[in-house]
């Protein structure tokens, strides 16, 4: 690798959530919807694409708006969002994106002769007598398309299901003809919502958004996010229409469930919605995902893990860390930028998105501007915690902070451990470094940030020093 690979992956300014991830030739490629910097609703931007090496999940390059608003018809004056979409290489080997605005229902379909060039809009998704899905009577509504094609079929999964909503039944499946348009099989059931996971695998995890698919060896995964929002899971099935059983979570971007370093049912990050899928890259399997910036569930970050795949089928949940794509752990000496934080919290817990009490990644400037990341409004208790490193005789920590603060930042290597060092700070409106002694143990190790003391304050970097 060319250099280290953290979450978020992509750039600190740049807001894809909803990622689609996929191998075409050497490369891997991400798809995904377009949030904006202290946006004020999801997606308001047009879709980009980014692309790395298969082999340096390090070097990402940005491939450019590969499908603008105002290309579908219905959207020509742009006051329509473009939701997530999917993408999927039909038997013409054409690439085809499938997505749906956000206040209609149906769903649209774009083509380009390559992964990542400018896309147009083809068409929707029709029946055979040219009504669209989704405008048919009896038709649930369209949302957030997730797409596989075996030979000449194509399967379509759509659908959302809030709660106390009984009109909206689960997730969909629809099989489409080699035009990549034409309904060949109506849709069908294949995960309940939450009004009717009631006697099903899926209870307690019932379907609420972001149908995604994907194929290993004989077996379907349907990867979706669950009723509780943070959480991406997983079903099983032989065909890809039917019998689908509930596996697993594969990701909580709050890290609920995962008990090997904390309680199970205690949240580490601020969580909220969740959209992503797995894919395989060199053979190791991940799972992509997405975490909330600034405070807010509209400038979402583009986050990936490993995943681990058991023999018979099941994957472990994976834990969110600050150094998904990377080989391993990072490098235990030099300068890490604060917004790699995997964990954000302070000692009032909270599953999801909060208020002004909780920190926040941010940046400065407007959406677009190429300012880097950095942690915001760390009042007392705010923690940042940073996993993993491979730690061998760090002597000393520098931290960059900013901000009308007075008082301390604890360092510890596990959220709930000792302080092995304390870093005094003090008022400040410009970036200013500070430094203390400290003897991190060798070894794998995580990093945990605590201030303590009276204002606010904002951390730009930390610096483990040899």
């Amino acid at each position: 690798m060319k250099k280290q690979a953290f979450n978020p992956y992509l750039p600190s300014w740049e807001y894809v959530p909803d990622g689609e991830p996929y191998v075409f030739g050497d490369r891997v490629y991400i798809y995904g919807s377009h949030d904006f910097f202290n946006g004020h609703v999801f997606c308001l931007g047009d879709y980009v694409c980014w692309s790395a090496p298969v082999d340096d999940l390090s070097d990402w390059r940005y491939e450019g708006v590969i499908y603008p608003k105002t290309s579908d018809p219905l959207n020509r004056d742009a006051k329509m969002c473009l939701y997530a979409p999917d993408v999927t290489v039909g038997p013409d080997g054409r690439y085809y994106l499938y997505y749906v605005l956000d206040h209609v229902s149906v769903v649209s379909v774009a083509v380009c002769d390559t992964p990542a060039g400018r896309y147009e809009f083809y068409g929707y998704v029709h029946y055979a007598d040219g009504t669209r899905l989704g405008e048919k009577v009896g038709d649930e509504p369209q949302f957030d398309p997730g797409v596989l094609t075996e030979g000449d079929r194509t399967y379509l999964y759509t659908g959302f299901c809030g709660r106390g909503d009984k009109s909206r039944t689960g997730a969909m499946a629809t099989v489409l003809g080699p035009d990549m348009l034409t309904i060949a099989e109506p849709p069908v059931f294949v995960a309940p919502g939450c009004e009717y996971g009631a006697g099903t695998s899926f209870l307690g995890h019932e379907f609420f958004e972001a149908p995604s698919i994907r194929k290993t060896g004989d077996t379907y995964y349907f990867v979706y996010s669950s009723v509780v929002m943070h959480e991406l899971c997983y079903a099983t099935s032989k065909s890809p229409t039917k019998d689908f059983v509930y596996g697993g979570v594969l990701v909580s971007n709050c890290d609920l469930h995962i008990d090997t370093y904390k309680p199970a049912n205690l949240p580490m990050a601020y969580g909220a919605n969740n959209h992503g899928s797995m894919v395989e890259i060199a053979g190791q399997w991940y799972i992509f995902y997405h975490r909330h910036t600034n405070g807010t569930w509209y400038s979402r970050q583009a986050c990936a893990e490993k995943l681990e795949i058991l023999q018979d089928g099941s994957v472990l949940q994976a834990e969110i860390t600050s150094c998904g794509l990377n080989a391993g752990p990072l490098l235990g000496e030099g300068e890490y930028p604060a917004y790699i934080a995997c964990h954000l919290f302070t000692d009032t817990p909270s599953v999801y998105v909060g208020d002004d009490r909780f920190p926040r990644v941010v940046q400065d400037g407007r959406d677009g501007d190429e300012e880097p990341g950095y942690i915001a409004n760390m009042k007392d208790s705010a923690t940042a915690g940073f996993k993993y490193f491979a730690c061998k005789g760090v002597k000393e920590i520098r931290i960059k902070v900013r901000g009308y603060a007075a008082g301390l930042f604890e360092v510890r290597t596990g959220w709930d451990k000792e302080a092995l060092a304390q870093i005094e700070v003090v008022n400040s409106n410009v970036w200013e470094e500070y430094g203390a002694p400290v003897a991190i143990p060798d070894g794998i190790q995580a990093i945990y940030l605590t201030y303590r003391g009276n204002g606010k304050a904002s951390l730009g970097s930390f610096t483990l020093c040899v």
